[in-house]
């Protein structure tokens, strides 16, 4: 891929580079960014010899999130539509957490709601010095269900009921310190960081990292199983729709606080 909201990819040793590809916006995610994301991984599991994915953002930014301008239009949308686009939302996610082979996230800038599901479905996380974190999803009326799993992984449910209730920001060394990062470098070596760690990578056996991985992942929270799975797609679909996201989303539209007290009374 040499164009469009994702790139990928491949180089003659199996390590491929899957690029978030729309830093006008932050690389924030929509229906596109989405589809690519998931054409991407297909791709990718069809290429013979894969030994490692890095996953990088274009431009300033890792990911900030979703697009809410497309979310707010997404939210009047059919109920089937809204389960749609949270199922291949979590599916990306989801894929990503369970890839047999080993996923780097290099984070710099704003990495926000969905952008921390991506970041905690990887199996290392390297953080520029300017990284910048939330859970973001209850300051617009709506629920991080679909990456829950994988951030109670990344960085236990005790971390994710403060972060995700309080929708406040952290920097690179809380996101190290919780879990959420591996290691924190200036953002002139994050490139650089992210090669040393593929090396490791390709110096051990990779049956022995697949077996590994999917070891580890038994006793995951983000292994569910479908019917698990499916609920959290719908929770999170009927979340969209509900008053509260109406006044979240429109709080963010027009650049100001959210009016909860006059939700409750409708």
């Amino acid at each position: 891929m040499t164009n469009g909201p994702v790139l990928l990819n491949v180089d003659e040793r199996g390590v491929a580079t899957v690029t978030l590809n729309r830093p006008e916006v932050n690389n924030a995610y929509n229906g596109d960014l989405i589809q690519a994301l998931l054409a991407a991984i297909d791709a990718l599991e069809r290429t013979t010899g894969l030994r490692a994915v890095v996953v990088k953002g274009n431009g300033r930014h890792f990911q900030a999130g979703a697009d809410l301008k497309w979310i707010d239009a997404v939210r009047t949308a059919s109920p089937e539509e809204n389960v749609r686009v949270s199922r291949a939302t979590a599916e990306a996610v989801q894929r990503l957490n369970l890839a047999p082979v080993p996923t780097v996230a290099l984070v710099q800038g704003g990495c926000f709601g969905g952008g921390t599901g991506v970041a905690a479905a990887c199996d290392v996380v390297i953080a520029a010095d300017n990284a910048m974190f939330s859970i973001a999803e209850v300051r617009w009326g709506l629920t991080a269900a679909i990456i829950i799993p994988q951030l109670n992984d990344a960085i236990s449910v005790r971390q994710m009921r403060r972060y995700a209730l309080t929708g406040e920001r952290f920097g690179a060394e809380e996101a190290r310190r919780i879990g959420l990062a591996h290691e924190v470098v200036p953002l002139a070596e994050l490139d650089a960081a992210g090669a040393r760690i593929v090396g490791h990578l390709l110096e051990n056996g990779p049956q022995a990292i697949a077996e590994t991985k999917a070891l580890a992942l038994q006793s995951a929270w983000g292994r569910l199983d479908p019917a698990e799975f499916t609920r959290l797609v719908e929770a999170h679909a009927a979340r969209r729709r509900s008053p509260e996201a109406a006044e979240g989303l429109a709080s963010f539209a027009e650049k100001r606080a959210a009016r909860w007290g006059d939700v409750k009374r409708r």
